[in-house]
């Protein structure tokens, strides 16, 4: 349902009003309206129930037809929920005892639904691995409509209507809401903890904090810091916050150091040891690349377009209308723009100037991001309508809001129109190995291919782009390595052992340094995934073009962006983009001696 709510009494936290010159008279708490009983009419905005059914149908397509963007998700999560569930998968050195990494209790969380829907329906893998994704479309989606309830209430119906548009409609959160990494675990969490501070729920923030940094990515406990600050510094809660961070440590990480050392053989605390090798080694992650400062800029506008360049922006329009725009104080019990959006700009500030970046990394703020972009398009209304009103040198006795609505129109159609042309050029260009896969998948129930032996289905130079052993169509068969022109390390398969996660495998190291013992003959393969745009390297033949040794079964269309133009490989135009872009074609290609 949509609901009304009259301009001038957008942020209703609190019912402020002057009641004299120069003094505020602020109603409790108590006497608060929701924003679904307000009996005031004007603005019309989504309620909380149709916010959740536009946010969960936008994760649902995400879940479908987004593809694995980062190895990582494949190989560290994926792989190693594949041995849990079916006995077979890849391990990387990272779940190596030696190191020891990454917690198993991540996994099993997800882990366990997926084991009961396998128990009770025993479905295709593949069904199993869009379940999970549907599942974490659903998380995310609560976190996201919990976030624009308490947005409202915070920053106005006007600010958390923008915001929950650029959630729905933009590709950054196409790409991380159904995404089985940390990053986007840290996401849904942060955001709840972010929305329970804005409703004073401090401590649903604290243990959201704790899950999100001990359960998910340990360095998301830097978004709670402006959360602490303001426990302990501004209302010096002291002993509220220590009781809270106590239990939720406690209720968080002792399950997950039982579950941790059972699984490795010895006493592990996983967030402890990422933090040490990525913070406390002579090299961090370095070694697996750096970036100049401008990648997350680049990144950003690809995933968010002009609501990134508000939200860079946004501090400095604040600025600007604090200082030549007068207006009335916020409602008295607000936090102040400054305190509420520090999350994300000491996010900002910490990981732009890091040598390290992945797309990934910014995931916990992507949220944020659309609330600051949010507050940019507030701003420049604000802006435009008080120098618009001095030029006139007339009175308008319009609410700002009513006089800007052209911005806001042309803020959502341009922001929405390059968020949905991002999300279907990614679709559209690098799709293809999902698709790939899945059509691998129906080769087992199809009859086609023995159950009595294993399958060894081949990757080269495309090992970061095989979605995982979920789509196989069954247990005997087995990824393989071929040499590539990739120096790095790659994962290798877990022993087939009753205790395989507690046993050390010789030749892992954490330098990626390249191990030469992963690579596998190709006159063994009998399956090679491969991408045909028509280039070569020493180690990188073009598989598809050995027609003696191997036939192409299935074909899909794969973006090739070298020769693509640059807009248009990024941007899909409809009956425009395939003029200008070229494609590859992406092989399942079968031995012809199989």
């Amino acid at each position: 349902m949509f609901v009304n709510q009259r301009y001038r009494g957008v942020s209703f936290l609190v019912r402020c009003r002057r009641a004299a010159k120069g003094t505020i008279k602020c109603a409790p708490a108590s006497r608060r309206q929701k924003p679904e009983e307000s009996t005031d009419v004007g603005l019309i905005y989504p309620g909380v129930d149709t916010a959740f059914k536009l946010l969960l149908s936008a994760r649902f397509c995400s879940a479908i037809w987004s593809h694995i963007t980062d190895c990582d998700e494949t190989y560290n999560y994926w792989e190693p929920s594949h041995y849990l569930l079916y006995g077979t998968g890849q391990q990387t050195w990272e779940y190596s005892p030696q190191y020891a990494l990454r917690s198993y209790m991540y996994l099993l969380i997800h882990m366990v639904p997926a084991k009961l829907y396998h128990y009770l329906l025993e479905p295709n893998p593949v069904l199993v691995f869009y379940f999970i994704r549907c599942l974490l479309s659903v998380g995310c989606a609560l976190s996201e409509v919990y976030f624009y309830k308490n947005v409202c209430r915070e920053f106005g119906i006007h600010v958390g209507k923008l915001t929950l548009v650029f959630l729905i409609l933009s590709s950054g959160m196409y790409i991380a809401s159904a995404a089985f990494l940390p990053s986007s675990f840290s996401m849904y969490l942060s955001t709840v903890a972010t929305a329970a501070w804005y409703g004073r729920q401090y401590e649903l923030a604290i243990f959201a904090t704790a899950i999100s940094a001990l359960l998910g990515w340990p360095f998301a406990a830097l978004l709670g810091l402006p959360i602490a600050m303001e426990m302990l510094i501004h209302r010096k809660e002291w002993n509220k916050f220590i009781k809270w961070v106590i239990i939720s440590g406690t209720v968080v990480l002792v399950p997950m150091v039982w579950i941790d050392s059972m699984y490795y053989g010895k006493l592990v605390i996983a967030p402890l040891n990422i933090v040490m090798y990525n913070i406390f080694t002579n090299h961090g992650p370095n070694i697996y690349g750096t970036e100049p400062f401008s990648y997350y800029i680049y990144n950003g506008f690809l995933n968010f377009n002009f609501v990134f360049i508000g939200a860079l922006w946004a501090p400095f329009g604040l600025l600007l209308v604090w200082l030549i725009v007068p207006a009335r104080p916020r409602d008295c019990l607000c936090l102040s723009y400054w305190y509420s959006l520090a999350p994300l700009y000491l996010w900002f500030l910490v990981f732009f100037f890091q040598p390290h970046k992945e797309e990934r990394f910014l995931f916990p703020v992507y949220p944020m991001i659309c609330l600051a972009g949010a507050i940019a398009v507030d701003v420049i209304q604000k802006l435009y309508f008080f120098i618009r009103t001095k030029l006139t040198l007339l009175h308008i006795s319009y609410h700002y809001l009513q006089y800007t609505v052209h911005i806001t129109l042309l803020a959502v159609l341009v922001c929405g129109f390059l968020g949905i042309s991002r999300s279907l050029a990614i679709y559209k260009g690098y799709y293809a190995p999902m698709e790939i896969m899945i059509e691998t998948n129906k080769l087992g129930s199809e009859g086609e291919i023995s159950k009595d032996m294993n399958i060894n289905f081949c990757i080269g130079k495309e090992w970061h782009r095989f979605p995982s052993s979920f789509f196989f169509p069954s247990n005997n068969w087995r990824l393989q390595y071929l040499r590539s022109e990739f120096k790095g390390q790659l994962p290798q398969s877990f022993l087939d052992h009753e205790n395989a996660t507690s046993v050390i495998q010789p030749y892992f190291n954490d330098m990626n340094r390249e191990e030469p013992t992963r690579y596998f003959s190709l006159d063994k393969c009998h399956f090679v995934l491969d991408l045909d745009i028509g280039t070569e390297a020493a180690l990188e033949p073009n598989y598809s073009r050995l027609t003696n040794n191997f036939t192409a079964i299935k074909s899909s269309k794969f973006l090739h962006s070298a020769k693509s133009h640059q807009f248009f490989r990024a941007f899909y135009i409809p009956f425009v983009s395939y003029k200008f872009c070229t494609y590859g074609s992406y092989n399942l290609l079968q031995n012809n001696n199989f």
